[in-house]
């Protein structure tokens, strides 16, 4: 009955147990759930995803990870199987049903506040090169901080962040990646609202790979850009982004708290934001949403 009760457990986790009578219970395949000991196994990084908390379901990572960001180490993430009332940016809505990854990481950064607006480029270049190498996919960077497929979104960014005496005291970035969600469910829910311009999952891509892989994958990427960051090195971030962007040489619409702004978009400056030749004009925009995108 004992073992009964915790091969039961076992799979409600997602694992999948053969049992056989007299020779006991041998484990056939491991849960695709995001567990923190399946997190925290192997994984070859120094500090990120080092500790690990787990929900089934939750109002917000970013809600949770703010509540405990001053009681834990640089690194922590926090993950969800699904989350109720999921943030993005500009106050949004962020549609987080079972399927996905949904995680914030809880950091401490030594880098100076000036380079706080790169932040979340730097990390959707990290989930970039991982979603690469992980699952063979080649994907592109939409200004600020979206990862897109053939045009259609597959992950977003969002940055919390606490500032004292001019020092980042803590900040705390938000993860949604679309791994194996209903697309069409998703499409319905958000086709009216503002901005939207499509949805991908990445197991339409490729079924194979498992979503631990692909968080592990990114958690490394994520700890070199994090580096870079805290050791000055920006260029090298811009760079990369650049050559990974939808955005840059593109004719765009992009608007604003203030205004609406139409022109090419020429460059990602030192501090992450756009530069937009608007009738010969440069313009730096650090936020914003485009909302056309034409060569």
């Amino acid at each position: 009955m004992q073992y009964g009760n915790i091969s039961k457990k076992i799979r409600e986790l997602g694992y999948k147990i053969e049992s056989k009578q007299k020779l006991g219970y041998r484990l056939e395949s491991n849960t695709d759930a995001l567990l923190p000991w399946e997190v925290t196994s192997g994984l070859k990084t120094k500090k990120f995803g080092k500790r690990a908390y787990y929900f089934e379901s939750i109002d917000s990572t970013q809600n949770q990870a703010m509540k405990m960001a001053s009681d834990v180490d640089d690194g922590t993430i926090i993950i969800a199987e699904k989350q109720t009332s999921g943030k993005g940016r500009s106050g949004r809505k962020w549609v987080s049903p079972k399927g996905g990854i949904w995680f914030s990481i809880i950091m401490h950064p030594k880098f100076d506040i000036s380079a706080i607006t790169l932040f979340p480029l730097a990390s959707s270049l990290g989930l970039s090169y991982a979603i690469e190498k992980t699952l063979g996919i080649k994907s592109e960077l939409k200004w600020p901080n979206d990862i897109t497929i053939k045009g259609k979104k597959v992950a977003g960014m969002l940055v919390d962040a606490s500032i004292e005496s001019n020092k980042i005291e803590k900040l705390i970035l938000g993860v949604g990646i679309n791994f194996n969600v209903d697309v069409k469910q998703i499409e319905k829910i958000l086709k009216d609202t503002e901005n939207f311009y499509g949805v991908a999952s990445l197991s339409e891509q490729n079924k194979s790979i498992r979503p631990i892989s692909l968080l592990q994958s990114f958690l490394i990427e994520l700890e070199q850009v994090y580096n870079l960051l805290n050791s000055g090195d920006s260029k090298k971030i811009i760079r990369e982004y650049t050559k990974r962007s939808s955005t840059i040489g593109q004719n765009i619409e992009l608007n604003t708290d203030n205004r609406k702004i139409k022109g090419i978009a020429i460059k990602i400056d030192d501090d992450g934001a756009l530069v937009v030749s608007e009738n010969n004009k440069n313009i730096r925009v650090t936020s914003g949403d485009i909302t056309h995108v034409s060569k």
